[in-house]
């Protein structure tokens, strides 16, 4: 990745943006204490991040989730320093970024790990962005000791993001084994009790999961600081759902309006980012994508 001086870091990560495109329809402002319509970027995985980047702004979009990788592409074609400035001429927040695996759960890599991480949040900082998706990624069959470790390793790993102002999100899984219930994810952060470990809801892992509504009820006041948001289809049948089979909100079977009704009442004003792995979107261009999703996504904003 191209080198930047530290008064260009500086400038950048402490910087908001403030120019608009004259070709963007501009997005309604989300009223004060709601939630708002967000791409993520994986939306957009066939596409480079300029032109990701561009089609969600020319829709109107105003917040974004970026994929570091993405980013990092094309930073080190151009500059770290570009990467952001493109953000803001286009008139975009990145508002999170995806992502990062093995800070939770049992690592032999540790120290590695931390060093990746540290080096994830320092771009993401540059980017304007103050949170990172954190995915224990485990598959075995885990023990109980590892829940006890894990809290050490959430709040090891928060000091780390924390040098940055960035807080680890703590996404919870059905395909994974670690942490694949929001009551677990909800143990696990309040346990840690660091003020950069977050907690994150996925509103197709909590559907198709072993989540129960009613752990939404649990929830206090302020705790979600992020949401990915997409609906689940009627079929297949749940035990052969996968990630691609993700669709947009209001076209599946996802009690989504009661959803984002609580979460309202828990005082969530961040974030909807839309998280879709068909590979049939993913082709679409960003632009057209953006669209149908801003569609999707106001009714449930009102």
């Amino acid at each position: 990745m191209k080198s930047f001086n530290r008064r260009e870091f500086v400038a950048l990560a402490t910087g908001v943006p403030t120019l608009v495109p004259a070709f963007a329809t501009p997005q309604k402002t989300a009223p004060q204490g709601r939630p708002f319509v967000c791409m993520h970027e994986v939306a957009s995985n066939t596409f480079d991040f300029r032109t990701a980047m561009e089609g969600y702004s020319k829709a109107g979009i105003r917040a974004t989730e970026v994929v570091l990788a993405r980013a990092r592409e094309f930073a080190d074609k151009e500059s770290p320093a570009i990467a952001r400035r493109l953000l803001d001429d286009l008139g975009l927040k990145a508002v999170s970024t995806s992502n990062h695996t093995g800070a939770v759960e049992p690592n032999p890599n540790r120290s590695k790990n931390l060093d990746d991480l540290k080096a994830k949040c320092e771009f993401a900082q540059v980017l304007g962005a103050d949170k990172i998706v954190v995915v224990p990624a485990m598959t075995t069959k885990p023990a109980e000791d590892d829940y006890k470790r894990a809290v050490d390793n959430m709040r090891e790993a928060g000091d780390v993001s924390g040098r940055f102002n960035v807080s680890l999100l703590i996404e919870f899984s059905k395909f994974f084994t670690f942490t694949n219930s929001l009551s677990t994810a909800v143990m696990l952060v309040r346990a840690a009790n660091h003020p950069h470990v977050r907690l994150m809801i996925d509103t197709y892992h909590f559907w198709i999961g072993v989540s129960k509504f009613e752990d939404l009820e649990q929830l206090r006041d302020g705790e979600v600081a992020h949401v990915h948001f997409e609906d689940t289809p009627s079929a297949p049948v749940r035990e052969l759902l996968e990630q691609r089979h993700r669709v947009l909100p209001g076209q599946g079977i996802a009690p989504l309006k009661r959803i984002v009704e609580v979460l309202k009442r828990k005082q969530y004003a961040g974030a909807l980012s839309v998280e879709m792995m068909d590979p049939a979107l993913q082709a679409m261009d960003p632009y057209q994508l953006a669209l149908k999703v801003r569609a999707s996504v106001d009714p449930f904003l009102v």
